[in-house]
This record gives structure tokens, sequence and C-alpha cells, in this order.
């Protein structure tokens, strides 16, 4: 663009970010990480033309594996983040807004997806540059996580890809969902599981399955992911404005459900993202009572994942400096992130939502 981009419908600054856990963590090799990435998606061809890949590179994806998992092995990080550059690639295809994705080509292509990671030589994806790159991951991903592990990452790619499916539906019916199935079934797009995978895999942890599956830290990942899909929805908001019908994410849900602007809705959103931050607050300190070394380490990770993925957003021209407003984007593109000492809301109560209820049950059980 020559001339200063349109401004966004969420105002002039993004609202602050209460967050009250160690921010700005980055894994020393971070740098080493970045550059092996790059030269692993040039090999295998991912972006097809100069303009493609400086929009590949503008997701900041080794920036945001090494915020996430900011310690542990570098070759697992690496491998965190050559996966992320290639899922915000299919991110781009299915956000896209073109007439060819539909929700039966993204069910399609994510039932594929699924398959040639559980069965990397089944051979259900035609053959290209994107394949070729997913096939080397899926044979590097074998070969690094247990079994065990190894479920845990398709379970996390399939809440991804389902998530995905969902709003791609909704997309395509020109509905918005009412806010109780948006809290419910939006955030699986975010991929949470997928990404804390990595976590134990860079660290070598590896919690049994009956700690990991329990229903305390199973509603404290879920609260965790719901915080950060919040944030994204927030960051990302400029990226999609320009859709029709809307984006469907955290805030054009609230302003349809307001009959309010989208400017009006982000309040509505802060609330309700505060509220949930504070029972991730309240029921990790209750989960550490008495937790073993492991499992401190893993609710530590919840903590860089949320903080982390804030940090991240605000430094990835992906979002400061959004295709649907600049021709390439900007490298030193950055929201200025202000902080906030305190929740925008107080009190103990859950919210009147079914779908959040039982996450207030966890805190006090």
């Amino acid at each position: 663009m020559t001339g200063a981009p349109r401004p966004s419908l969420l105002g002039p600054r993004l609202p602050s970010f209460y967050c009250p856990l160690e921010r700005d963590l980055v894994h020393p090799e971070a740098k080493q990480v970045e550059a092996r990435a790059v030269e692993w998606l040039d090999a295998f061809g991912v972006y097809p033309d100069p303009v493609e890949r400086a929009w590949g590179l503008a997701t900041h994806s080794a920036d945001f594996s090494c915020r996430v998992v900011p310690d542990g092995s570098a070759e697992a990080v690496l491998l965190f983040a050559e996966w992320n550059y290639w899922a915000n690639a299919v991110d781009d295809w299915q956000d896209s807004g073109s007439d060819e994705v539909g929700t039966a080509a993204v069910v399609e292509h994510g039932a594929r997806l699924l398959r040639t990671i559980e069965d990397p030589g089944a051979s259900v994806l035609p053959d290209g540059p994107m394949t070729r790159a997913l096939v080397d991951l899926v044979d590097r991903t074998h070969a690094m996580l247990t079994p065990y592990e190894l479920r845990r990452f398709a379970e996390g790619t399939r809440d991804w890809l389902l998530g995905a499916a969902w709003r791609a539906a909704q997309a395509e019916a020109g509905t918005v969902p009412g806010l109780n199935d948006f809290v419910a079934m939006g955030p699986l797009a975010n991929g949470t599981r997928f990404s804390l995978t990595w976590s134990d895999v860079a660290r070598g942890d590896q919690l049994a399955a009956d700690v990991l599956c329990s229903p305390a830290l199973t509603t404290l990942t879920d609260a965790a992911g719901f915080v950060v899909s919040a944030d994204n929805d927030l960051f990302s908001y400029d990226k999609d404005d320009h859709l029709e019908p809307r984006e469907v994410n955290l805030v054009n849900v609230l302003a349809n459900q307001e009959n309010c602007s989208p400017a009006e809705a982000v309040p509505l959103a802060v609330a309700l993202r505060d509220r949930v931050m504070d029972l991730f607050i309240g029921l990790r300190v209750r989960l550490e009572e008495g937790a073993d070394r492991e499992l401190r380490r893993h609710l530590a990770a919840l903590g860089h994942y949320v903080a982390g993925s804030i940090t991240w957003q605000s430094r990835a021209p992906r979002y400061a400096s959004p295709r649907n407003r600049y021709e390439l984007p900007r490298a030193d593109a950055a929201f200025a992130v202000r902080f906030a000492e305190t929740p925008s809301v107080t009190g103990s109560e859950p919210p009147d939502l079914p779908a959040l209820a039982s996450w207030w049950r966890r805190l006090h059980g």
C-alpha cells in the first residue's frame, strides 16, 4: 500500500491484556531454529513464489514455537516450528475465502492429513511440495515421539482440524453461532494440544495418562486454549475483517448477540477472557499443591503457552501488517501491547454459559 491502511474495526488500539504469568521467555537457540526452519521450507518449496514466501515467513512460526517452548531439546523445537509453518500455510488456505475452500474441501483435506499422520505410507494426498514436506514432517515425528506422544499429537491435530471444519461450516451457511456454541467448539481450531505435546517432548517429560487426562488438568488445558484463542481473535481480527460473511471469532459472535459494533463487543470479549484467565490462575495454583516435578513443569508449560502466544502475536507481521491491507508484510510491524495488573471484571461466579460452568466446579472440587 502507498497510503495509510484502513483503520481497524476494533478501534485505534488493542485492549490491555491481563496476564499475571512469566513473560518474554524464549528458547536460547531461537535464531538457529528459525534459520534451519527457513532452510527446510525452501528446500521443499513450500511457498510457490517470493510473495507467498514473504507472507509465510511473516507468521513468525519459529518465534511462536520458541516462546511456547522456551527450553528443552532444540531438535524437538525445530520440528515443532516446521510443523507450525506448514500448518499456517494450511490455515491460510482454509481462511482464503475462496469458493473452492468450502466445508467439504476442509473436511476432505483434514481426514487425509490425519490418516497421513497416523500412517505415513497411506498415500492419500496428491503429490506436490506441501505433501512432500508433510511426509518428511510425519516421518521425523514418528522417529522422535513415543507411541503415546504420537497419539497425543494426532489427537491435538484432530482438534485443530475439527475446529477448522466447524468454523468453515458456519461460514458456508452464513450463520453466526451463539456464544455458548462458540466457546464450546471455536477454540478447538487453535490446536492447543497440538502445541502442548511438543512442550513435553522437548523437555523429555512423560506424564502418566491418568494425570494428563484427569478432569482438572483437562479443564486447565481447555482454559489455556480459550484464553489463547480469545487473544488470537483480537490480534488477528484485522487480517480477516474483509470476509463476508464475517469471520467466526469471539468478537463477531458477541457483536451479533448484543447487536453492537465489533468495537463495542471488545470489552465484552475481554471480560469473558479475563474471567477464564482468572480461573486458569486459580486452578493452576490448586494443581501445583503436591505436584511432582514433571507435573509442575507441565503446569509451567501451560503458562508459557498463554504468555508466549501474546508476545509472538504482538510481533508477527502476519497480524500487525495484514495481507488485506499490505501487498507485502512489514518487517518492523508490531502491536503496542499493554498489560493490566488486574482482570477487567471481578467476582468468582462462573459465566452464564453451560459450556464453561463445569470449569468453575473443578476450581473448588
